[in-house]
């Protein structure tokens, strides 16, 4: 053991990549649906290791550039990932969702703070109980970047070590109830207000024409379709596409064929007995007004029309805020289906009433030219790339690590965003560039999940590492009782709270608000667990716009908890 463990120490590298793979395999572990995660189990792992080589004489350290290399990777990603949502918010539709999410994070800061100053507890434990409370495992690098920039100092006789051990301890012991208590809390809530969060959810659906979370994705039943009919109307006959259309807006020509010559849908079009017309629209609407222009035929020739399918990223101005019911008029009605709406890499229920926002996914399917159409309409088409342009990639770092140099006086001292804080805003501004220049600083989503989810895990498994030694001389029974209760209390509060202003000052849907409250914690999980609870979608609309603010708001808190906790 001793062996192994002393080359662990020689090869730094095998040892990091050790304690990631452990951890990935360690927090998938579940019971009854509830695991570590792999970022808790990075810790776990890490400081495990750690203290295990400790007990026989071996000292773990891994390097510190290493550490912030992949903590500002993962910041960057972050900022690609929430900026277009981020940026959503800043309307005045989105004013709830903001307030909550503010009200969410700033008590949690403020309980927190106020709490390691009452308890007096040891520097560093305020960065960690946040960071664990709220499951924003992003927290704890705010928080170490607070004792690296000098604006935290260790106590008289301890060192940044000692702090850097106390953060992920505080972490580690508040993670648990942080990802269950929320989840408990957002599923439950409702009920200990005596409300059905099925009967809100139905009751929103059939207010906003949301579609039910029941309904299969992929079944026999297909909402459009296309049929031919031989045109015998005498009364459609002699009209054009365009005058059809006007009669008859339900449905869509989409091909003619006119003896053996296929003659396309040009709007101005005359329509002759004996045409072959290729009809497009509802299924319901294919079965009704049967003798509009004339018998079923088979119709393999005019019926053999392009089908694409796209992403249409929506950019133009004038389709923000417009609702999908509308696009129902447009000209594109039955020729394209809309399958799927993604914001913020989240699925959106598709209801007539849903809004649609700056960078919304649209999946359509529906005739090649049709979709084109669709895409100039509403944006522009996303036609898949999987290279990632590192150019943009340098600069949006370099920009990040300029801004966070910007100074500014407060709290006696001279503060600044700091090199984390800088890389979430200039991801955010590039992704905010991106939306409208849909190609500059392609990051496919593959690439950013990996600056993501390897930047957090390899920076939390070195801070796991690093600390480990330490934990077993730092924790108390009584350390750890003062932490877990602060830590119950910074997570349970502030949902109940966001939950009792946004019921009964807002007056918002009880099963919408169950996504809103999950989203102003920043956790997917709850949302989830909200809409199984709901049996329906609703909860996912409440959840994109809090969970950008949240995101950011508990990011940077972090570094705000340990220096108001001084």
């Amino acid at each position: 053991m001793v062996s192994f463990l002393q080359y662990l120490a020689a090869n730094p590298f095998v040892l990091l990549f050790l304690v990631v793979g452990l951890a990935v395999w360690a927090g998938g572990f579940t019971i009854k649906g509830y695991g570590l995660g792999s970022v808790a189990g990075a810790i776990v792992v890490g400081a495990g290791i750690s203290a295990l080589a400790a007990s026989f004489g071996v000292t773990f350290k891994l390097d510190d550039f290493a550490k912030s290399l992949f903590y500002y990777l993962f910041m960057y990603g972050v900022g690609l990932r929430v900026g277009p949502s981020f940026l959503n918010s800043l309307n005045a539709d989105a004013f709830k969702y903001v307030t909550l999410a503010v009200i969410s994070c700033g008590l949690a800061l403020a309980i927190v703070v106020f709490g390691v100053r009452y308890l007096d507890l040891p520097t560093g434990t305020a960065g960690g109980i946040l960071a664990g409370s709220n499951t924003m495992s992003a927290a704890i690098g705010s928080a170490e970047q607070a004792v690296t920039s000098g604006m935290v100092v260790p106590p008289a006789g301890g060192s940044a070590q000692q702090v850097s051990a106390m953060i992920a301890l505080s972490y580690g012991i508040t993670y648990i109830w942080g990802t269950v208590g929320i989840v408990l809390l957002c599923k439950y809530l409702p009920r200990w207000w005596g409300l059905d969060a099925k009967v809100e959810a139905r009751k929103y659906e059939a207010e906003h024409g949301v579609s039910n979370a029941d309904d299969p994705g992929l079944t026999a039943f297909q909402p459009y379709g296309t049929r031919a009919y031989r045109l015998e109307n005498t009364g459609t006959a002699g009209e054009t596409i365009r005058q059809f259309r006007a009669r008859y807006p339900e449905y869509a020509i989409l091909n003619v064929r006119r003896q053996d010559e296929l003659l396309g849908a040009d709007p101005e079009l005359v329509l002759k007995l004996g045409d072959i017309v290729a009809l497009g629209g509802a299924a319901e609407n294919l079965t009704s007004n049967m003798g509009v222009i004339g018998p079923e035929v088979p119709g393999n020739r005019v019926l053999n029309i392009p089908i694409d399918q796209a992403e249409i990223l929506v950019t133009q101005k004038d389709m923000i805020g417009r609702k999908l019911g509308e696009l129902q008029t447009n000209d594109l009605a039955g020729q394209i289906q809309l399958t799927r709406l993604e914001r913020a890499g989240h699925p959106q229920p598709i209801g007539r009433d849903v809004k649609l926002q700056r960078r919304d996914v649209l999946y359509v399917t529906g005739l090649r030219p049709a979709v084109d159409e669709a895409g100039k309409i509403l944006g522009v088409i996303a036609r898949h790339n999987t290279s990632t342009d590192l150019v943009t990639l340098s600069v949006g770092m370099i920009l990040g690590f300029l801004i966070g140099a910007i100074q500014f006086p407060a709290f006696g001292a001279s503060v600044g965003l700091g090199n984390a804080g800088g890389l979430l805003l200039s991801g955010i501004v590039v992704s905010s560039i991106s939306s409208r220049l849909r190609y500059f600083g392609n990051t496919p989503n593959a690439a950013r999940n990996i600056l993501e989810d390897m930047g957090l895990i390899v920076f939390v498994a070195i801070v796991g590492v690093n600390a480990g030694a330490g934990l077993m001389s730092e924790i108390t029974g009584d350390l750890a009782l003062k932490i877990l209760i602060l830590g119950f209390l910074a997570c349970t509060i502030p949902p109940i709270v966001v939950w009792i202003v946004g019921y009964h000052v807002f007056k918002m849907n009880a099963a919408l608000l169950m996504g809103a409250t999950a989203g102003a914690r920043s956790h997917s999980g709850p949302a989830r667990e909200a809409a199984k609870e709901a049996d329906s979608n609703v909860p996912w609309l409440g959840f994109p716009v809090a969970y950008a603010v949240s995101g950011v708001l508990l990011t940077v808190g972090g570094y705000f908890a340990m220096v108001l906790a001084r």
